[in-house]
């Protein structure tokens, strides 16, 4: 990667941040609040988010030949659903549900000063480990 391409990730995943944390997503309160049907704020924000990812990924790819970065478009198969995919969704939603937590929102609320958060990214971490032992 080039030193244009590790800065457009940086200023990519910094606005993705403020964005989260702007929303209340990086808030464990405001998500759990929203996951027992309390609040509906967050329904905007995933549906934006949505929406824009799903132009973006079925219209730049028709307008541009490849990347900015010069890198070719590609698409894979994503018809197939295999068991691993079904177990390990379900553990992120029991995870996200119980914590209020995702990657992305962690690393948000601990921008935000939210250090307890620390606990919920250690089992995230945990968890990848265990599951990269049981794979190898």
């Amino acid at each position: 990667m080039k030193l244009t391409e590790y800065i457009s990730v940086l200023f990519g995943g910094t606005l993705f941040g403020f964005g989260l944390a702007y929303s209340g997503a990086a808030v464990p309160e405001v998500v759990l609040s929203f996951l027992t049907l309390k609040d509906f704020g967050l329904m905007f924000v995933i549906g934006g988010g949505l929406l824009v990812t799903a132009l973006v990924y079925n219209l730049v790819p028709k307008l541009m030949k490849q990347s900015l970065f010069g890198h070719p478009f590609s698409v894979k198969d994503h018809s197939v659903v295999i068991r691993r995919t079904i177990v390990g969704a379900s553990i992120f939603g029991v995870g996200w549900g119980l914590s209020g937590l995702c990657p992305g929102t962690s690393f948000a609320a601990v921008g935000m000063g939210n250090l307890p958060v620390l606990y919920g990214i250690a089992g995230m971490f945990a968890g990848a480990l265990v599951y990269g032992l049981y794979r190898s």
